[in-house]
């Protein structure tokens, strides 16, 4: 079907080449051979009268238009999903859709152990794909370039459709050999010492660092900042920085025995993870099994 001179059938491989960047990675999902997705890219540049995807290095980047064109794509294509398909595509079992997550490693170290272990049963042919929120915002879901957005509160966008998620304890950690004598931290020498923090969209704001302003009139003080927790305890070692983790991702780091917990002479707030999505994916019946699944399987803290 053609609306305006432009084949409809178009506009999925478009939203896939979008996501991916990538003649490979798209051939894959779309089922094509590389030739033919380059030929539906080159009909794509052709009717729009742009270049869409531009060769850098060796990865492919979007042009301005294209990313103007990548949410009303996805708009448009969710709509069909959603209000006119969705009685055929309403059946996880058999759904092959590709969800991307923008979610920190704890996040994925809790999906890992229990909702994605299930759904390979329940939903054998649905894929998915861990972005890290260190480059990744909540506006990749205004770009299409999520389904889901998991994140501290104060990174969600409150324009969109969130869900409680879990909630966990604050835990300081260091090298257990530098702290050996050492089983705590005076105010004084949490703030002297060294820090290593996650990230998120590319800056140091881990989302307690504010609290630490308004609640001890200080800031702490960063040395690292890494984009996954895993590199920051690898990162503790043999040092004396300390880090602060999520307590249930702190368990195995624990195990390894090279750090250990150090206490801290205030109570932390609780570490608070929440769920966001864009409001095109509310109603979207494999969108919305998902985030029950996920709602009900994740670990309570």
């Amino acid at each position: 079907m053609r609306v305006e001179k432009l084949d409809l059938n178009l506009l999925h491989a478009l939203e896939i080449l979008l996501e991916e960047k990538s003649i490979t990675r798209s051939a894959r999902r779309l089922n094509l051979s590389q030739s033919a997705t380059s030929s539906i890219l080159a009909r794509l540049r052709q009717y729009f009268e742009d270049d869409l995807l531009v060769q850098i290095g060796r990865k492919m980047e979007p042009t301005p238009y294209a990313l103007e064109l990548a949410l009303p794509v996805k708009q448009v294509l969710n709509l069909v999903r959603t209000s006119i398909t969705s009685k055929r595509q309403n059946n996880p079992q058999n759904s092959k859709r590709h969800f991307r997550i923008v979610a920190s490693d704890y996040i994925a170290q809790l999906l890992l152990s229990t909702t994605l272990n299930q759904l390979q049963l329940l939903a054998p042919t649905i894929s998915f794909e861990f972005l890290t929120p260190f480059s990744y915002g909540a506006d990749s879901l205004n770009k299409g370039n999520a389904d889901l957005f998991i994140a501290p509160r104060s990174k969600i966008d409150d324009e969109y459709p969130s869900q409680f998620l879990v909630a966990d304890e604050l835990t300081c950690l260091g090298d257990v050999n530098l702290y050996a004598e050492h089983d705590s931290l005076t105010t004084e020498q949490f703030f002297d010492v060294g820090h290593i923090t996650v990230g998120f969209e590319r800056n140091s704001q881990f989302s307690i660092e504010s609290w630490f302003e308004e609640n001890c009139g200080q800031k702490r003080k960063i040395d690292i900042i890494t984009n996954d927790f895993n590199t920051l305890c690898l990162a503790i070692c043999n040092t004396s920085r300390v880090a602060l983790v999520p307590s249930s991702f702190a368990t195995e780091p624990l195990k390894r025995g090279r750090l250990k917990i150090l206490r801290i002479p205030f109570e932390l707030p609780r570490l608070e993870e929440y769920m966001t999505w864009h409001p095109t994916q509310d109603s979207d019946p494999v969108h919305q099994w998902l985030r029950q699944k996920i709602q009900s399987n994740i670990k309570r803290c």
